[in-house]
């Protein structure tokens, strides 16, 4: 099954070195970059408030185990948000082609 999988890191450049290194190593298919976010959370008993890229990382879920493994190599937050969601509709080519293109 296809799920997108929600990572937010401090900075455009942790986006892209974490990204490419997903869809060298055949994790996912493809990683949106979403600049411009702020987030808003609790860490360590204080809200903090801070300014973040979204990663939107589209992969097959045999593969999660090991793409969180190499997010949480590569990130520099103690705590990364890793979140996948399944994709319970799509276009068939473009599920197709998330299938094809990670590695199993």
């Amino acid at each position: 099954m296809e799920i997108v999988v929600f990572c937010t890191t401090p900075d455009t450049k942790t986006a892209e070195a974490i990204a490419q290194k997903l869809v060298e190593n055949g994790l996912a298919a493809c990683c949106n970059l979403i600049p411009g976010l702020t987030s808003i959370y609790t860490w360590k008993g204080k809200v903090q408030k801070d300014a973040e890229v979204l990663m939107m990382i589209k992969t097959d879920d045999r593969q999660y185990q090991k793409l969180e493994q190499t997010i949480k190599e590569l990130h520099p937050y103690e705590v990364p948000e890793v979140i996948a969601l399944d994709i319970k509709r799509g276009s068939k080519d473009y599920l197709k082609w998330i299938q094809e293109v990670v590695s199993l």
